[in-house]
């Protein structure tokens, strides 16, 4: 091999001694912006490798791999809507380990995707319409157009979108209202189909936007015909990072006459539908009687716009599959704080080494 040109000489060693430094300049060095949560296409909590930026004392930089995402709503003894807690205010336990808050939020108006799942099955017959009109008031209280998306599905031997993503609430008034009753309840694959439709929901245009995603299921919660287990169903809400409202029609213990009756024990269906809720950090109602269900549909909008946002990096980072409990407590006593119960880590993906 021939000598070198002086000039080319010293480029090709400039060059070698550039290209390591290119893995210490970090990714985004403009205006530092708020938290995120993953995109619809990324599983929850997912785990990369942190940004060497950390927080700062004013805004934060651009860097929530690896963070636990929660939406939360805190109540009071009298089911009131507690708005105004601040960062401090919250405790959050993961596996039985404190965790450190990194960033915090209070969510009362982020986009909302909403699967409205009417059971149109054979059991609920009579109360068919009840759950129209309810379902309906809801849309037209709670979808904002230009910021709002909704899609409906039915479920009775099998569940079917009826009417896909639109924030026309027209078109979804108009679907609902077309809706008749007949066959079995196939509940859990009602759920596991609408949380794989709102992991991959439409994203607002605009950079960094954040969505918050929602079940609205209308059901007495039996379910005689679904290929998914109960539990395939709750492990497809946790991991779409959705929150399941569940309005029971189930009546068979109302009382008979105009007093207002007590609900000792939730029925078999009703249990079910508590779980959904619980595990998914949304709410289960079981209204008095079938004419009360717009007021269990005004109550979802409101909590809706009443929601915390709090994300942390887990102190003992999981590996990819493995489930982690959650605990949100406050410091306040007398408090309750509604979030999901946990979430599934997603796998490492492998850092690259500079050659």
């Amino acid at each position: 091999m021939g000598k070198l040109e002086p000039r080319r000489l010293f480029w090709q060693i400039l060059v070698r001694a550039l290209v390591p430094l290119v893995w210490l300049v970090p990714a985004r060095a403009q205006q530092p912006a708020l938290p995120v949560s993953p995109s619809p296409q990324s599983p929850p909590a997912e785990q990369k490798q942190e940004n060497s930026a950390t927080l700062t004392s004013q805004r934060p930089i651009v860097s929530t791999t690896g963070l636990v995402h929660l939406v939360a709503t805190v109540v009071d003894r009298h089911h009131n809507f507690v708005t105004d807690l601040g960062k401090s205010d919250f405790k959050v336990i993961e596996n039985g380990v404190p965790q450190q808050i990194q960033f915090f939020s209070r969510e009362t108006d982020l986009p909302l995707r909403i699967a409205l799942l009417l059971d149109t099955s054979n059991s609920i017959r009579a109360r068919l319409e009840f759950e129209k009109d309810a379902a309906i008031d809801f849309l037209d209280k709670v979808i904002r157009r230009s910021k709002d998306l909704a899609f409906l599905m039915t479920f009775d031997n099998d569940p079917e979108v009826i009417q896909d993503y639109t924030g026309d609430v027209e078109l979804l008034d108009s679907a609902i209202r077309e809706q008749r009753a007949g066959g079995g309840t196939a509940l859990n694959d009602a759920i596991c189909l609408a949380a794989e439709k709102l992991q991959h929901a439409p994203v607002p245009k605009e950079q960094n936007a954040d969505i918050r995603r929602v079940i609205v299921v209308i059901s007495d919660g039996n379910d005689n015909l679904s290929d998914h287990a109960l539990s395939d169903a709750i492990d497809a809400a946790i991991r779409s990072e959705t929150a399941v409202f569940a309005v029971s029609t189930n009546t068979d213990w109302l009382a008979i006459d105009d007093s207002k009756p007590n609900k000792y024990n939730l029925a078999a269906g009703d249990k079910i539908l508590q779980q959904f809720a619980d595990q998914t950090g949304g709410h289960a109602f079981f209204p008095y009687r079938v004419d009360d269900l717009a007021e269990s549909f005004l109550a979802i909008g409101t909590e809706l716009r009443s929601q915390y946002f709090i994300a942390y990096a887990p102190a003992d980072p999981p590996s990819g599959g493995q489930y982690r409990q959650i605990n949100v407590e406050t410091i306040q006593k007398g408090l309750t704080v509604r979030t999901r119960k946990g979430y599934f880590a997603a796998a490492v993906s492998p850092t690259p080494t500079a050659r």
